[in-house]
């Protein structure tokens, strides 16, 4: 029940400031909304100096991802490609559906396939997943506590800073993403607390255990080494899907919808289209997530708090598959 709790508290956080909705995250895309990006920077430089401080208390432990260069660089891209073309993130997916998106169901359907792909096909794509140069962080990189400190207060501060600078930028206005960040912080590092699940938040490790349990494909290292943390993302994702519902029916927003705004201003009303175009979207981002390793909650927000390096590139990466597919695929 903690863990649905958490996924029901991450939702809540995303739902207060719209940043589940496909409006929003398209809207990144085309560099017209970025509640996502600003929030993210907050959280980040808010988390990077509260978890420091946690796990130099003993009450957390770091949980780096290791650099896969291969899977990294080319899993970010791929993974802004489907977060551009889908609209939603792998955490969004399950808060979306709660409120009734059905584009988010679909998307939910591809990233299942995109999942079990991974599976099958990961055998044969290692070599281009490698080298793997470890678990690097600025933790590892600095051993002088003074100096590591120093550093994690200036690179706090710089992302606050340009979080607020964004927000200069930024044609939405409004207070909602500061609470926003300030929240999703907090939870991330009551999340990693060894009193609590001791370990960082994440979504899309959650598609191809269930996607492999349900085909059955289950006698693979893969599957063994993904049980544990996909078994936890199922219940803190099905946390998220229950704050979209409950939340949604009780501000009687609850809605059906296949078609969002940004969509139809750029793609028409062919819900055929829509359709088609939310699997592949869903398939390409859990993909390449699978293939870098995390995904938006699990690698840049989770990973960005702990300053690892695997993960801030995976977040450059992804921005720039993002933008790429935002100018070519949203065009008028």
């Amino acid at each position: 029940m903690e863990i649905v709790l958490f996924g029901f508290l991450f939702g809540a956080i995303l739902i207060y400031a719209k940043l589940n909705k496909y409006n929003t995250i398209s809207g990144l895309a085309i560099l017209e909304d970025l509640a996502v990006v600003k929030t993210i920077a907050l959280a980040i430089g808010l988390g990077v100096i509260i978890l420091s401080i946690e796990i130099d208390l003993g009450l957390a432990s770091y949980h780096v991802k290791p650099f896969l260069v291969g899977g990294v660089l080319l899993g970010g891209l791929l993974f802004g490609v489907g977060m551009a073309i889908l609209g939603y993130c792998p955490g969004t997916l399950a808060i979306s559906l709660g409120e009734g998106s059905l584009d988010a169901l679909i998307g939910i359907i591809g990233g299942l396939f995109g999942g079990l792909a991974f599976t099958i096909i990961l055998p044969s794509i290692q070599s281009v997943l490698d080298p793997n140069l470890g678990a690097i962080s600025l933790n590892t990189l600095i051993k002088s506590k003074t100096i590591y400190y120093i550093l994690i207060f200036i690179i706090g501060m710089s992302f606050i800073y340009i979080s607020f600078w964004l927000n200069k930028k930024d044609k939405t206005q409004g207070k909602k993403w500061i609470y926003s960040g300030i929240a999703l912080a907090i939870l991330n590092a009551i999340i990693f607390s060894s009193f609590t699940s001791n370990r960082p938040i994440g979504a899309s490790t959650s598609f191809p255990y269930v996607a492999d349990a349900l085909s059955g494909i289950t006698d693979n290292d893969y599957y063994k080494a993904i049980q544990s943390d996909g078994y936890w993302e199922v219940l803190f994702l099905g946390g998220a899907f229950l704050s979209g519902l409950i939340i949604s029916l009780i501000k009687k927003e609850f809605q059906f919808k296949l078609i969002y705004k940004n969509w139809q201003r750029f793609k028409g009303t062919s819900k055929t289209k829509r359709v088609i175009w939310a699997f592949l979207g869903g398939f390409v981002l859990i993909f390449g997530a699978r293939m870098a390793g995390g995904c938006t909650s699990g690698h840049i927000l989770s990973g960005g708090m702990q300053l690892s390096l695997s993960s801030l590139v995976f977040a450059v990466f992804t921005f720039i598959g993002l933008l790429i597919t935002g100018k070519l695929f949203y065009k008028q």
